[in-house]
């Protein structure tokens, strides 16, 4: 049995609430290293920590600092993560390699889901998922984060897949590795910046109660793995979903021509997609995030109950 001390710090006020069955919400470390540019990034870290404890949560911002894996950051942690000199892009693959040379990175939504496990943590907020890249049937470009919500025992909330990903392919990816995709009150499986993608889910969870529930019968059932919960973003707050796969089409154009590939494409694809929009995608990223962040905090304080 692994010794979690030897990897990783939990700040006290977390250990404490998942070993009271108090409600917690992971939260990644890579939308403020590489999302977002400083100080706003660090503002936005404070604002949703704010929403998440408004909702009666506590929340985990998760990351690896010189080695060490972390379930919670100290001001002068998050500090670092948000200047994010010398802070990599961490995925489950390169964890080992990180952790052996006490190196310092910000967490994925699959390395989130990893250490929010190992921390006893079973809802996170996100933005939006990785998946199977356009073209990824030839190229086989497909996100970590798909295998990590087959294998992890997390419930993710996110606004959808980003729309720069084929969300059709990336949907049956996720139903042949047996992920439950539900909907928060909606049947359309939403598009990141957009409300809706044209693709269904396979259930409509009306309140975080019935979300709750589903996560709960599961794991109860030993059928491991993890759930995908799409919260759409706030309708005054969603781009409109034509001229956004406009502005996609231009920038991947970009992207093929730049030569840009694998794990670079993501960050170098929502930077030109701002620039595209006028910032008006960063926005609508901000928002989502905040809304997805309330929706994960009402779920973890409903299954807290179960």
């Amino acid at each position: 049995m692994m010794d979690l001390k030897q990897f990783m710090d939990i700040t006290p006020e977390i250990a404490e609430a998942v070993a009271g069955g108090k409600p917690v919400v992971a939260l990644e470390s890579t939308i403020l290293s590489h999302g977002m540019p400083y100080p706003e990034n660090l503002k936005f870290a404070g604002e949703i920590e704010k929403i998440i404890r408004a909702e009666g949560a506590v929340p985990a911002t998760m990351a690896v600092i010189d080695g060490r894996l972390k379930a919670g950051l100290t001001e002068a942690e998050l500090q670092r993560m948000c200047e994010a000199r010398g802070v990599l892009k961490v995925s489950r693959r390169d964890l080992p390699i990180v952790v052996a040379e006490k190196l310092t990175g910000a967490t994925t939504v699959a390395t989130t889901m990893i250490l929010a496990r190992l921390a006893g943590i079973h809802v996170f907020a996100t933005g939006g998922i990785g998946g199977v890249h356009r073209g990824g049937e030839v190229t086989m470009d497909i996100s970590a984060d798909l295998q990590e919500l087959a294998h992890t025992e997390v419930a993710v909330v996110c606004a959808g897949a980003k729309m720069i990903l084929d969300i059709g392919r990336t949907l049956e990816y996720l139903e042949t590795m047996g992920v439950p995709v539900l909907g928060l009150g909606t049947s359309d499986f939403p598009a990141f910046y957009c409300r809706r993608s044209g693709f269904g889910v396979d259930f409509n969870a009306k309140t975080p109660l019935d979300v709750a529930k589903i996560a709960k019968a599961k794991w109860d059932m030993g059928l491991g793995g993890g759930l995908l919960i799409g919260n759409p973003v706030p309708e005054e707050y969603a781009m409109d979903f034509d001229k956004m796969s406009e502005v996609i089409d231009r920038v991947l154009r970009m992207a093929d021509e730049a030569g840009v590939k694998g794990k670079d494409i993501t960050p170098f694809m929502l930077a030109h997609i701002v620039e595209e929009t006028g910032g008006d995608s960063l926005k609508t990223n901000i928002q989502l995030a905040f809304n997805n962040a309330r929706a994960a905090s009402r779920i973890a304080v409903e299954l807290s109950k179960l």
